[in-house]
């Protein structure tokens, strides 16, 4: 007989209690968003129908917050780099948001400092969004990637003007790195945490909330209420934060809420399991490379381990198939940008053999929500895993929610 697999092989999932949670956290207001709308390329994402993938999953209406294009980047990260960045100068610079309200106001006090340099690691959108936000402000950056990033993924960064330096190890290693650089005339902007750095993470988190800012615009615009289920991949927790605070916050009946990971940088998960924060301690080699996560943010932790409905494994194999769905609906999105249709899709299976109660099933009334946070953040991947190209996905012009 064959020997069973490694636990971190396995798909998993765990269904937390609806009433257990105990979130407080508040969403940051509209702040963050004021600030997005200053900045050179400002426009709400598309909120796109995806009748395809709707079909699939055997629900009513699928809605996708297609972020493949934000302020001139193919992720949604560079709304928390923003956000954290300009409060980070700030801070160095003794002032308060409200004194600098604007992205240009804000290169216009930057001009006066000392020249300053922004650290980050990364698995890749992260740090491209914090080299942007340099090469904007005229600043230099330098980011830290693990061992095994996509050639394509550093390249998007060097052609911000930012430094690149692969880690031998994996994310963890890079942001300890990135932590060593910090300094006078040199700000880590992280969107993780850890004991004594936790005010930059906050800001990344309260970055997002432009996102959900938007996507309440746009339901409203189109009368089509609320939504019954958000799918969000968790990384280090910093989006999943951002859109438990936001459900959470709302009057009325609240969304089920479910956390998608790859199945060997199921950081959340395994914490959730344990009831504190650990560490995984092999390796994560997921094709979902925003995700390769091995400690979960403290910041993020308290909201992410109360907030959230199901969190879940979801192996690779199930990545390529979400990439394709999605794109027969003209939405392009990377691995990780598809991470949450992937975990809908191992949720339907999961329904399918009694695993779960009835509340979180999927019914043919069913509205859910998918966060596509990246698009081909590595072309000639997308081009093997989908068979179409990022240019020209397989299906028709995507149905468009937008205001």
């Amino acid at each position: 007989m064959a020997p069973a697999p490694p636990a971190r092989t396995l798909e998993a999932l765990v269904v937390a209690p609806r009433t257990a949670g105990d979130v407080r956290a508040s969403p940051p207001g509209d702040a963050p968003r004021r600030f997005h709308a200053t900045m050179p390329g400002y426009a709400p994402t598309p909120l796109r129908g995806a009748p395809t993938t709707a079909k699939q999953l055997g629900v009513a209406e699928v809605l996708v917050k297609d972020e493949s294009s934000r302020l001139g980047l193919p992720s949604f990260k560079v709304l928390g780099a923003a956000w954290a960045v300009h409060r980070a100068l700030l801070e160095r610079m003794g002032l308060g948001p409200d004194e600098v309200p604007s992205f240009d106001a804000l290169a216009s006090r930057v001009r006066h400092l000392p020249l300053m340099m922004l650290s980050a690691a990364t698995d890749g959108n992260h740090g491209r969004a914090v080299a942007h936000m340099a090469a904007l402000l005229d600043l230099e950056a330098r980011i830290y990637v693990p061992a095994g990033t996509a050639r394509a993924r550093i390249d998007a960064i060097a052609s911000e003007g930012a430094s690149v330096e692969v880690v031998d190890g994996g994310y963890d290693d890079a942001v300890r790195c990135s932590a060593a650089d910090a300094g006078e005339r040199c700000l880590v902007i992280s969107d993780t945490s850890w004991p004594g750095y936790e005010d930059v993470p906050r800001w990344v988190i309260e970055g997002y909330a432009t996102i959900f800012s938007e996507i309440d615009d746009q339901l409203a615009e189109r009368g089509l209420g609320r939504v019954d289920m958000v799918a969000v991949p968790i990384g280090v927790g910093a989006l999943a934060a951002a859109t438990a605070a936001h459900f959470w916050a709302r009057d009325g009946r609240r969304p089920v809420l479910v956390g998608v990971e790859p199945t060997s940088a199921a950081c959340v998960l395994e914490s959730v399991r344990r009831g504190s924060i650990a560490s995984l301690e092999h390796e994560q080699h997921s094709m979902m490379a925003g995700l390769n996560c091995a400690t979960p943010s403290l910041i993020a932790w308290p909201v992410v381990s109360r907030g959230i409905d199901v969190y879940m494994a979801v192996a690779d194999q199930r990545v390529p198939t979400a990439m394709r769905l999605l794109a027969e609906d003209g939405i392009v999105a990377g691995e990780t940008g598809a991470a949450g249709l992937a975990g809908m899709l191992r949720l339907q299976e999961a329904a399918d053999a009694g695993q779960l109660p009835a509340e979180l099933r999927l019914r043919s009334t069913t509205r859910v929500l998918l966060l596509c946070t990246e698009g081909a953040t590595d072309p000639e991947a997308y081009r093997q895993l989908t068979g179409s190209s990022p240019e020209k996905p397989a299906g028709a012009r995507p149905r468009d929610y937008s205001p």
